[in-house]
């Protein structure tokens, strides 16, 4: 079967929003020096609470206080960046979620696609309304509140993802040997591992703290973008093909660690759901109702969404280069 690329709106995340109008010149060295000190511990106390919540399947704190702890979460930190962004009033958190990038960008930070935000609604007629926005590095966030207009909508979403860019400047989102050590022994009890394979790459656990170790110094921001491919990649089957066809894990992790999340790697991976389809019908749509149940639930929780979203849209992607007869059946 022919590669294809990825049709129009799939992959394009929406229309680009124009920069605002102060994103053009640097922030002040006051507002700068705030972004790379720790933050007031009240936020990371109230951001650490939101997110640990937001992320813990089975918690016991009830859905209502979890939403409440992530808004104040959320809350706390947009009004203490405003403090040093406009100074009084409200914030537009748009424009300072933009102003946010580009002040990374022009301090030299690696941002290959520059530093334009991305928005995208979801198509909707009537209320509530959610919409998606994907940084500069590729993380995508999404509305988390119930918004009466796409505005609204797009506000929330801002909010959120402007909570997270700022909360992985600390210095505690960064990976450090600490970091990795906590990490590494973390993932060998959950998945009940054993940690004498940490040292070995051909073992999972192994594989987790190389890459963990090839990122070094990256924010978690960074690293879970690149998690993204992998997890990708093991979703859609392609890990498992890679090892029948003997390939050491040493390889896949250095081959797809260098890989970026492209039309061309959906498109792919969309013609292998179709040929799946072929042979089970109807799994392209009961995979696809499952991610948008993921999408969903890790939206509402104020998490990042970029392997829901993925996931979905290379679902629909696959539902789309499928003719109309077996699409409906």
């Amino acid at each position: 079967m022919a590669m294809y690329k990825g049709h129009p709106g799939m992959g394009g995340h929406g229309k680009p929003v124009p920069a605002p109008r102060q994103a053009s010149s640097p922030m002040s060295p006051t507002m700068y020096a705030e972004m790379n000190r720790p933050l007031p511990s009240q936020i990371m106390a109230a951001a650490a609470a939101g997110m640990s919540v937001s992320q813990q399947p089975g918690a016991s704190m009830s859905d209502a206080k979890a939403k409440t702890v992530l808004k104040e979460a959320v809350d706390a930190v947009v009004n203490s960046f405003a403090k040093h962004s406009h100074g009084y009033g409200r914030v537009n958190v748009v424009e300072a979620l933009q102003e946010f990038w580009q002040m990374k960008l022009e301090r030299g930070a690696d941002l290959k696609n520059g530093a334009l935000v991305v928005y995208e609604s979801q198509p909707s007629n009537s209320p509530p309304y959610v919409c998606f926005v994907s940084l500069p590095g590729g993380s995508c966030f999404g509305s988390f509140q119930h918004c009466p207009t796409k505005a609204e909508a797009r506000r929330s979403a801002a909010k959120i993802a402007l909570m997270n860019s700022v909360f992985n400047e600390h210095p505690s989102r960064k990976i450090s040997d600490e970091f990795i050590e906590r990490a590494v022994r973390d993932a060998a009890g959950s998945f009940q591992g054993n940690l004498a394979d940490a040292d070995n790459p051909a073992t999972g656990i192994g594989a987790f703290r190389f890459m963990l170790e090839a990122n070094k110094g990256r924010t978690m921001l960074e690293f879970q973008e690149l998690m993204t491919v992998f997890q990708l990649l093991h979703w859609n089957g392609s890990l498992k093909a890679m090892r029948d066809r003997n390939c050491s894990r040493q390889e896949v992790l250095a081959h797809y660690s260098h890989r970026s999340l492209d039309d061309d790697m959906r498109s792919q991976m969309a013609l292998d759901w179709i040929a799946r389809e072929q042979e089970t019908g109807g799994i392209i749509k009961h995979e696809l109702q499952i991610a948008e149940r993921e999408l969903e639930s890790a939206r509402l929780a104020g998490r990042e969404l970029r392997v829901f979203k993925e996931k979905r849209d290379i679902l629909m992607l696959a539902l789309s280069q499928i003719g109309p007869a077996e699409s409906l059946a």
